[in-house]
């Protein structure tokens, strides 16, 4: 029971009266009579309120979240009183969670019954459980706020990105994929035709079929397929450098993300996608495969794997799964370098793979490094910091050089850019018959 305002101020009068017999002793009397009245409706009050009124049901189907997205919780309230409750809402959520919505008030009619929802947002993947409800509401008088802990339990996963992955198949069922990335031609190989559609303003001219357009009298064109059953093969480095955070996610996370968009918009394609993780050791294999299953195999092999404080070792898992990659591959490497040392290992690990596979390396730029080579002010220190980040960058320019000499394609990209180029990126390749 937590008093109210109502109470507080009640508790005024007598605190007067309490002053005003030190100056007048005939007003003890009404003093106490007042403190009893009080104390009598403040018990009163707390014994009427001492009944539980409402109960919480908490629906979260189907158990999925999404990593770095609002996920919408749905709160549903019954109430056994005979008079109209204002209920004040709270939740204990789960470690790296914040809520959207948290507390919320509902009001619930006599009886009756109401819902709410609210919004949580997971940094970090896993197996979590949102915990118990906090319930407030006042007391029949007024004089206490009835605080109820209604015990509750709901497992949640936290996968990556999942609902990016929707969002791309409602724009497919209406067409709209172009929405997703820039105007990179999606279907356009130059030997397989596919079938006739209506034009539209992307199109090119030279595949508009006039025999088609005269006939139908509007413009047609020509739609061709892109090659089909090429495999596309993503290797995540989780080791230190890919726990750096920006836009509130580890370099790892966007990694991820980006690479389950890709995977689905490669199994539309009709081509096979696998993945791996690695660090100073493989964490997660999931071999080149197509079908609607590949994306649910990619989240479950990989949505309780985190980067961690271990250094990475790039040649050595690739000598570990070459043995089962024995088609040609675009293999998708995502990493981060800082030193010679891992620069070296990693254009090591390009020439190995070059030709045998076609390797894409996604080097993360940094944001904060390129503005830190500007100097904010005149102190020797700013201009220090700016000869550092200039060499930094300067041997990050000489290793994307290296990389493409070296036979690789480099994608040089800021986290939240990453999905869209990376999408448009795997089209031009296929578009450009690269693979």
């Amino acid at each position: 029971m937590i008093p109210s305002r109502t109470l507080v101020l009640l508790l005024i009068a007598p605190l007067c009266l309490g002053l005003a017999v030190t100056v007048d002793a005939s007003l003890v009397w009404p003093m106490l009579a007042v403190d009893g009245a009080i104390v009598f409706a403040a018990l009163l009050d707390a014994v009427l309120a001492r009944r539980r009124l409402v109960t919480v049901s908490r629906s979260v189907e189907p158990g999925v979240f999404s990593l770095g997205r609002p996920n919408v919780v749905r709160l549903e309230f019954r109430s056994s009183a005979s008079r109209t409750l204002k209920v004040d809402v709270n939740e204990d959520l789960f470690d790296h969670a914040v809520a959207e919505g948290l507390p919320l008030s509902v009001e619930l009619p006599p009886r009756g019954r109401a819902s709410a929802t609210y919004r949580v947002v997971p940094g970090r993947r896993g197996q979590y459980a949102l915990g118990d409800h906090w319930v407030r509401h006042r007391s029949p008088l007024g004089l206490w706020i009835r605080q109820l802990r209604i015990r509750a339990e709901d497992g949640v996963r936290v996968y990556p990105d999942v609902q990016a992955v929707r969002a791309y198949d409602l724009l497919a069922r209406q067409n709209r994929e172009n929405q997703m990335v820039r105007a990179t031609r999606i279907r356009g190989g130059e030997s397989d035709f596919e079938c006739l559609r209506e034009y539209t303003r992307d199109d090119e001219f030279r595949s508009i079929d006039w025999r088609a357009t005269a006939s139908k009298r509007k413009l047609i064109t020509r739609q061709y397929q892109l090659e089909r059953n090429q495999s596309i093969v993503f290797a995540l480095d989780c080791g230190r450098l890919m726990t750096a955070r920006t836009d509130g996610l580890p370099l790892f996370d966007h990694a991820l993300n980006s690479a389950l968009m890709l995977g689905h918009v490669a199994v539309r394609a009709g081509d096979n996608v696998g993945l791996f993780t690695f660090s100073d050791e493989v964490h997660a294999f999931v071999a080149p495969s197509t079908g609607p299953q590949v994306a649910r195999r990619l989240v479950q092999a990989t949505f309780a794997t985190h980067a961690g404080l271990r250094e990475s070792n790039v040649q050595a898992a690739f000598v570990r799964v070459a043995a089962q990659l024995r088609k040609r591959s675009l293999i998708v490497l995502f990493t981060q370098v800082i030193d010679d040392t891992s620069a070296t290992e990693l254009l090591r690990t390009v020439r190995g793979l070059h030709p045998r596979h076609l390797p894409l390396c996604i080097i993360f730029r940094d944001p904060d490094l390129e503005a830190a080579v500007r100097p904010h002010s005149d102190r020797p220190e700013a201009y220090y910091q700016a000869a550092a980040a200039a060499e930094l960058l300067t041997a990050r320019d000489k290793l994307l050089r290296s990389l493409h000499q070296a036979g690789a394609l480099v994608l040089d990209v800021e986290p939240r850019q990453l999905t869209s180029a990376l999408i448009n990126r795997y089209l031009d390749i296929k578009v450009r018959h690269l693979l």
